[in-house]
């Protein structure tokens, strides 16, 4: 509910500045960039803050508080006149964000150990099918009562979220919080990071999120090279956007079943080198299916490894710390989130697309190999 009320509006931002009176093409483009990458570049440096405070008085509390200021801000959105209050809104909306992440958490610990890649593969489905639904509904809406009104649909769609945790969810009881002898004390930030292949698998989250979301921008302009009109441009980027989506969710849900055959360094190394070889196959061929071929690999494979990195994360930090471990990870999917446009964006200019492939490529690679020649595995 609540990623497909994010993405019910969000497309339709450089429509709602020119109806505030932004003419010129380049500042909407400016405005809607900052505004749409100030909110995860906030979450991502306040997302170990918040997941202290959950582990400390409970993940329930936060993601009610989270969903709270999300009802708040949105709604407000309908009611600004000029472009700098939506950027302001969206880094209100950035400090107090973070749910993803503690939702993550929460899956973890209420799946038992053996089944936390299942748990977290199914929210992370949650995830993507939020995004393929929320423009959707967000056109029809925009068309029955305006975009600005719109921004209290989306208020709606938080508040049933808010409602759905309010009485479908409770922590689960700890009634002893001191760590066994066979699990490490719950630490701090500094200690959950210096915990033996965490941060490898920060890094990992953070190339995976970066490279599957830094040729999207970059996408129509590739597929306009070939001569295509512009309509077929639109519906095959739409098409191609959905079939990685849809490789995404398959490796989610593959997750598991490639954990309990090999170790997580592998599964990680192995969902980046086939992610790279989809990435390959994509600028190696110029046929429709093909393409949806290639990008239905890489998404395959990048959803097992994030899925993975996650899993893995979670498996390494005491469960009363789950909220800060998994708070960092999210962290550094977010920190990719926010900087994959602005990289892609630098990397393309004068028509230079093929870099940004080519730096997605060495990325892929790079984690690949580091994960793999790990001499002990993460989990």
């Amino acid at each position: 509910m609540g990623f497909t009320g994010f993405t019910l509006v969000m497309p339709f931002l450089p429509l709602y500045l020119q109806q505030l009176g932004v003419e010129d093409v380049g500042e909407i483009a400016l405005w809607a960039g900052l505004s749409l990458g100030v909110t995860p570049a906030v979450t991502a440096a306040l997302s170990p803050f918040w997941g202290r405070l959950a582990d400390r008085f409970g993940r329930k509390l936060m993601v009610e508080r989270s969903l709270i200021s999300f009802i708040l801000v949105m709604s407000a959105m309908a009611y600004v006149t000029h472009a700098w209050q939506i950027f302001a809104l969206r880094a209100v909306q950035g400090v107090f964000a973070g749910y993803g992440g503690l939702t993550l958490a929460m899956a973890a610990e209420s799946a038992p150990r053996d089944r936390m890649a299942r748990a977290i593969g199914l929210v992370q489905t949650a995830q993507r099918l939020g995004p393929a639904l929320g423009p959707v509904i967000g056109g029809v809406v925009a068309e029955m009562v305006g975009v600005r009104r719109a921004f209290f649909v989306t208020a709606g769609f938080y508040a049933i979220a808010l409602g759905i945790v309010f009485w479908l969810y409770e922590d689960p009881a700890r009634p002893d919080s001191r760590p066994s002898a066979a699990e490490p004390a719950a630490g701090s930030v500094r200690q959950l990071l210096q915990a033996p292949g965490f941060r490898l698998m920060m890094a990992a989250i953070f190339v995976m999120t970066f490279v599957d979301r830094s040729f999207g921008p970059i996408l129509p302009l590739y597929l306009a090279r070939g001569g295509r009109a512009v309509e077929q441009v639109v519906l095959l980027s739409g098409v191609l956007f959905s079939v990685a989506a849809g490789g995404a969710v398959a490796g989610n849900q593959a997750c598991e079943w490639l954990l309990r055959r090999m170790a997580a360094a592998r599964v990680i190394a192995g969902g980046a080198a086939a992610a790279a070889l989809g990435l390959l196959w994509f600028l190696a061929v110029s046929n429709d299916a093909a393409m949806g071929g290639a990008l239905l690999l890489f998404g395959a494979g990048a959803g097992v490894a994030v899925t993975a990195g996650y899993t893995c994360g979670g498996r390494l930090v005491p469960a009363s710390s789950h909220a800060t471990g998994f708070g960092l990870l999210t962290g550094a999917s977010l920190a990719g989130l926010a900087l994959s446009p602005l990289v892609g964006g630098l990397l393309s200019r004068g028509g230079h697309l093929l870099a940004v492939f080519a730096v997605d490529l060495l990325l892929l690679a790079a984690i690949a190999v580091v994960t793999l020649r790990r001499t002990s595995s993460p989990d």
